[in-house]
């Protein structure tokens, strides 16, 4: 009798067991929940692959620093070039300014279209 009572509790908790165990891979299949697993591993294959890339970078630039300093001991150029001062312009002219010196032959021609309405 206990035996026959101890495999039949056996069965049927290897039958909820199994029954719980299909129903949730059933629901990981779902194409919702295939879409957001997906959609997750995208996104850290992206992150990895970007995490890679600024590595690379900055292994490269590094890389080429130094082999720029090399290339300047073994050629003697070590000292950067001057380079000229940036030329600043005015984004909107000034109209206080006079555009031609008083006294020139130049005619000097207003550029404002509602001056003279």
């Amino acid at each position: 009798m206990f035996r026959r009572t101890f495999w039949f509790t056996t069965g049927v908790a290897a039958g909820v067991w199994a029954t719980t165990k299909v129903n949730r891979k059933l629901k990981q299949l779902t194409p919702e929940n295939l879409a957001a697993a997906a959609a997750h591993k995208a996104i850290d294959a992206g992150h990895r692959l970007k995490d890679r890339a600024v590595g690379f970078a900055l292994d490269v630039r590094e890389n080429m620093a130094q082999r720029e300093e090399e290339l300047g001991e073994a050629l003697g150029i070590n000292t950067a070039p001057e380079l000229p001062a940036v030329r600043r312009y005015a984004a909107i002219e000034n109209r206080n300014t006079p555009k031609y010196v008083e006294g020139s032959t130049y005619q000097t021609y207003s550029y404002n279209r509602n001056e003279d309405h």
